[in-house]
């Protein structure tokens, strides 16, 4: 029975490895209580980068439907299909200003905006740096809306060894965020 609706949205900022590793964690997920309905969605710029970072398209892989970036027929595009939480990751600073200017020019930003306005939760896993005030007001802006700004800034407390240990420390804390169940490291724990 499935208990979440999820939209994972992938924009083309640097940090391809963040989705990934989400995009497993989901799909490790789902094959143990099959309680999730996960749609994807990744702009051309996110496969570009993906390729370049990650050196392969294995985000053709999952098992999970992914939508057009103009496909406004796709469930999430309204409210009224019920879809609980987005999350982008990475979410690049020009995303983020359609978004808090309420600029629905594609899927992407369209769902972020029924997100916002039915009051469910929006993860925004923000990857620049330094940041303008530009950037700042947006993210106070979305922030204002309902919205979570997550930057993807990593933490070392739990002596992370690898690469992929790292960026896991931003996806355990998106995990959580989402209210999903996940084995990471609990400081004093």
């Amino acid at each position: 029975m499935i208990n979440r609706k999820i939209i994972i949205a992938i924009s083309g900022a640097s940090g391809s490895i963040y989705a990934k590793l989400l995009l497993d964690a989901l799909t490790f997920r789902q094959a143990q209580d099959n309680d999730l309905k996960v749609g994807v969605l990744m702009s051309d710029n996110a496969k570009i980068i993906w390729e370049s970072e990650l050196k392969n398209q294995d985000y053709n892989n999952y098992p999970f439907t992914f939508y057009d970036k103009n496909d406004f027929n796709a469930p999430f595009a309204s409210g009224s299909a019920k879809y609980d939480t987005m999350v982008i990751i990475p979410c690049s600073m020009g995303t983020l200003g359609r978004i808090s200017n309420g600029i629905s020019n594609d899927l992407l930003t369209r769902t972020a905006d029924v997100i916002l306005k039915e009051r469910r939760k929006l993860i925004l896993v923000a990857r620049e740096t330094p940041l303008s005030l530009i950037h700042i007001n947006n993210m106070k802006l979305v922030t204002e809306a309902g919205g979570i700004i997550c930057p993807a800034t990593p933490s070392f407390y739990s002596n992370p060894k690898t690469i992929e240990e790292l960026a896991k420390t931003v996806v355990d804390r998106v995990l959580d965020l989402m209210d999903i169940e996940n084995e990471s490291f609990r400081w004093g724990e």
